[in-house]
Order: C-alpha cells, then sequence, then structure tokens
C-alpha cells in the first residue's frame, strides 16, 4: 500500500521529468557533443564541408578570446555594480510594505509586480525611446534643469542599461524578499519593541538577518540572469552601433560565432564555457554569503 502510493506520488513528478530531460539534458549533452567538433571546408569552399573530432580545440579558442574574455569581464563588473543596488532597493521596499497593513501592503505589492509582467523586449524598447533625444521625455527635461545628458553615450550606456534591469527586476526579488518577511515571528517584534527597540533597529537587527536566504537566493538569480544579458544589449546596438559592439555580452559573441559567423561548433564550446562561468559565479557567491550567515 505505501509502494502504491509512493508511485502515485511519483507518477505526478514525470511531465516534470520529462521536461528536464528533452529540454535541459539533451541539449546540453548534445552542445557539449558539438564542442567536440569543428567544420573543414573542402574544394576552395564550394564542395561543401565535413565535421571532424577536434578534441578540446574549441575551447582553447574561447579561453584565448578576448573578445569572448573581455565580454565576460565586462558583465561581471557590471554586475558588481547593479546586483548590489537592485537586490537594495528591493530589501527596502519589500521592509516597506511589511511595515503597512497586509491590506495595503497587498495593493503596492502588486504595483511594484507590474515592470515585471513587462515582456523584457517590450520594457527595453520603452525605456530606449524614453532616452532617446529625439522623441523621449528625458533629455527636455534634464535640459529644464540644466542637465545636458546622453544615454547612449560610451560613458552612459551600462548605467543606462542597469537602470532598465534594475526598473524591470526590483518588483520579482521584493516579492520573494517580503514572502520571506511575513515569516518573521511576530512575537520578536513587540518583545523588541517592549525592549525599546526602534523599528530602525528591528529591521536591521531581526527581520534583515530572517531574510538572507532570500537575499542570497535572489543574488544568484540575478547573477545567472546577468552573465546571459542580451535582449537589452542588442537592442541598444540597433540605436548606437557605435557604442555597443556585436561582442558587448558573451551571449552576443555567442550569438555571432553560431548565426553570423556560422562557426556553430565553436559557438556550442562558448556556451559550455559560460555555463562553467555562471556555476563558478554562482558557487562562489553562495560560499562567500554562507560564511557571513555563519
Amino acid at each position: 500500500m505505501v509502494r502504491s502510493q509512493r508511485w502515485k506520488g511519483a507518477a505526478f513528478t514525470v511531465p516534470f521529468q520529462l521536461g528536464f530531460v528533452f529540454l535541459y539534458l539533451i541539449p546540453i549533452g548534445y552542445a557539449v557533443y558539438q564542442s567536440l567538433y569543428r567544420s573543414h571546408s573542402f574544394g576552395l569552399g564550394l564542395g561543401g564541408s565535413t565535421d571532424e573530432f577536434s578534441g578540446l580545440a574549441n575551447y582553447r579558442q574561447g579561453l584565448t578570446d578576448w573578445a569572448f574574455l573581455d565580454s565576460v569581464l565586462r558583465v561581471l563588473v557590471f554586475a558588481c555594480v547593479q546586483i548590489p543596488v537592485m537586490l537594495l532597493i528591493s530589501l527596502l521596499l519589500a521592509l516597506s510594505l511589511d511595515a503597512l497593513t497586509s491590506r495595503v501592503a497587498g495593493r503596492f505589492r502588486v504595483l511594484l509586480l507590474v515592470p515585471y509582467m513587462i515582456p523584457g523586449v517590450v520594457a527595453a524598447i520603452v525605456w530606449i525611446n524614453l532616452y532617446s533625444p529625439d522623441v523621449g521625455p528625458l533629455t527636455p527635461l534634464g535640459k529644464a534643469f540644466g542637465l545636458t545628458w546622453n544615454f547612449f553615450a560610451p560613458s552612459m550606456v551600462w548605467p543606462s542599461i542597469g537602470n532598465l534591469l534594475t526598473w524591470h527586476g526590483i518588483g520579482y526579488n521584493m516579492v520573494i524578499i517580503y514572502s520571506a518577511l511575513q515569516g518573521v515571528p511576530r512575537e520578536l517584534f513587540e518583545a523588541a519593541r517592549l525592549d525599546g527597540a526602534s523599528e530602525r533597529r528591528i529591521a536591521l537587527s531581526i527581520k534583515v538577518p530572517f531574510v538572507r536566504g532570500a537575499l542570497v537566493l535572489t543574488g544568484m538569480l540575478s547573477i545567472i540572469q546577468m552573465l546571459q544579458i542580451f535582449n537589452e544589449p542588442a537592442l541598444f546596438r540597433n540605436v548606437t552601433p557605435q557604442t555597443v559592439s556585436d561582442s558587448f555580452t558573451p551571449i552576443m559573441v555567442i550569438y555571432n560565432q553560431a548565426f553570423n559567423a556560422g562557426n556553430y561548433h565553436y559557438a556550442a564550446a562558448l556556451s559550455v564555457l559560460l555555463a562553467l562561468v555562471l556555476g563558478v559565479a554562482s558557487f562562489l557567491f553562495y560560499r562567500l554569503t554562507s560564511k557571513e550567515a555563519d
């Protein structure tokens, strides 16, 4: 009877298991397989091409490809600035909602989630139009205050993209942190207030430590998302190609190798290398935050 119930329970996971195998494991295995080959043309390129086993040659090329390495470093440096800012704003919003009544907090929570509900491509197009010196309202607004800014300038393109990503992501991260705050025992707050603790002290000494796990989770998800950034820089490149190059981010390098250069095997190797970078960055972030928690 018990074994029958276990099998019935396991049957509910079959759709997920099938999706995981066919949509994750098989594509990853195929990418690794493709990365071990190289295409060689024959007949002066008119007779076609053949795939030959090359071992780790594509990986050695990727580890010396400065366009790819520079793009990874560029995004990592940007992530070290944008992700803490986004998480800090999300934490402050979650703490503010937690201080309100559940009814009022529910209304504001829906409003703060609206940017996340907008597809990323649509959000990027909206902000590009807002940044535009021709049709956007931000440039005239700056001139009204004596400010002359160009959101597509080399020194402003990353802050412009960072503002877009922060606006789009704070609602999702805020909901996760706010949900963690709802699990904090309310008796701790009452006891702290009876001891004379201010609301600021309660937030710093009780609430923030309790949501550290949620902050670690949102941080790891943000790192994974950041290293895979593609839509926003690609759309910015259509507006300012002299500022945003075709190797601006790792995914843009991989995309160009696969669809513009037609070098699918090398693109597969770069994808595997990027996956390894994602795994290492997430692991280091988790280890560092876990040590802080201890």
